[in-house]
């Protein structure tokens, strides 16, 4: 019998060993690196398409701003895990009505569970801090619908929150003094009391660009890019920052710490740099667009937290996957997406287009062989301990 325990711990010790998924599950960024999948275009790639890139490029994480069946279906079996959107527009249905909130959840989400990998449901996108106070009004009523939805259709493990833009806040310079302006803190404290009782966290939509752009005479766009600065210091935390993103994160955490939620976690829902924009948008460039993603993925692979709260890795989405030309406003609103509507790169920093991609597919890597081996291996351990076991 004692033997018999041995084998079997040596065969699950194997098989751990010879799994690719396994290792790779390791090395995963996942939760660390995602992607906003935003489709105001009428030219970029299909679903199925964009599910062959993202996988090629190994982004799990995905948000899509509402819950397009053609989307959900394709993603069906694929592993990425996605967060749906109810867009602003439903927000005030789903305030006012409970059992409309039951149906769209029950649609949108439960309908297609678990073959596409829901796992997080986002209530409108920059509601607060707005100029329509009915639906920032509507906005805690709604979250709370849509949770009691999922828990009365059985639906677990699906995070319910909402994306704030800066506007929010009072002030974000030095970072520790930034709180939550006087007309949204009345609306976001209860907002806040409730996602921290289901454990949702603070996602918060950061645009060093935005920020630069506003602020070129007073912002050293070396410190926007990541790139190499003197950075700045918080005279009141004596904390050192090298780069505007975790400023602004910690900013966030500043006014969440006044407002008595010193726990919760910041998730960055949107960031990242136009490559192209209007004559007032001089840094919209892919040169600087690059730069800022490239680095951006390089801080998020080293899953360090910010100077405020080292300890809680940063997590990002970013915007966005592809160019969209239909987007109202300033040209550099189209002009975020790391891959162009046809699917190649904007500029690289890593990844490939659809056209690479498709040319590789049909040949055999190495890593296909290696993995077809190790496979093969596991086979054969397990044929020999089985036949092993049989004898004791």
């Amino acid at each position: 019998m004692k033997i018999r325990l041995i084998l079997l711990r040596f065969l699950f010790m194997l098989l751990v060993i010879f799994t690719p998924n396994a290792q790779q599950t390791a090395r995963a960024f996942t939760g660390t690196y995602g992607i906003n999948y935003g489709r105001i275009a009428d030219n970029i790639p299909s679903p199925d398409k964009v599910v062959k890139l993202l996988r090629a490029s190994k982004i799990k994480n995905v948000r899509i701003y509402d819950a397009e069946p053609s989307v959900l279906n394709a993603l069906k079996g694929s592993g990425l895990e996605l967060v749906v959107g109810l867009p602003n527009g439903l927000v005030k249905e789903m305030s006012a009505n409970a059992d409309h909130a039951l149906t769209w959840v029950q649609d949108n989400v439960k309908a297609f569970l678990p073959d596409t990998h829901i796992v997080g449901i986002a209530v409108g996108n920059e509601v607060l801090g707005g100029s329509d106070n009915e639906l920032e009004v509507a906005l805690l009523n709604a979250v709370k619908n849509v949770h009691n939805a999922t828990k009365k259709l059985g639906i677990s493990n699906v995070q319910i929150s909402t994306a704030h833009s800066q506007a929010v806040f009072a002030n974000s310079f030095p970072p520790s003094f930034c709180v939550f302006k006087d007309g949204v803190a009345e609306l976001m404290k209860p907002l806040l009391d409730f996602f921290s009782k289901i454990g949702s966290p603070f996602c918060l939509n950061a645009y060093p660009f935005l920020a630069y752009t506003y602020n070129s005479d007073k912002i050293d766009i070396d410190y926007a890019l990541f790139q190499p600065n003197d950075g700045i210091v918080d005279n009141r935390t004596n904390l050192h920052y090298d780069n505007l993103l975790d400023a602004q994160i910690d900013a966030a955490y500043a006014a969440l710490e006044d407002a008595g939620f010193r726990k919760m976690e910041v998730i960055v829902t949107e960031t990242g740099w136009a490559s192209n924009g209007d004559e007032n948008e001089p840094a919209a460039t892919p040169g600087n667009a690059r730069t800022y993603n490239y680095n951006l993925r390089k801080r998020l692979a080293k899953r360090k937290g910010t100077p405020m709260r080292p300890k809680k890795m940063l997590k990002a989405y970013i915007f966005a996957l592809f160019n969209e030309y239909q987007k109202p406003g300033q040209s550099s609103e189209k002009n975020f997406g790391l891959f162009k509507a046809d699917g190649s790169i904007s500029y690289d920093i890593g990844f490939s287009g659809l056209q690479d991609i498709s040319a590789s597919s049909s040949l055999l890597s190495l890593k296909g062989i290696q993995a077809q081996g190790y496979y093969l291996s596991a086979i054969a351990i397990t044929t020999s301990i089985s036949v092993l076991l049989s004898r004791l």
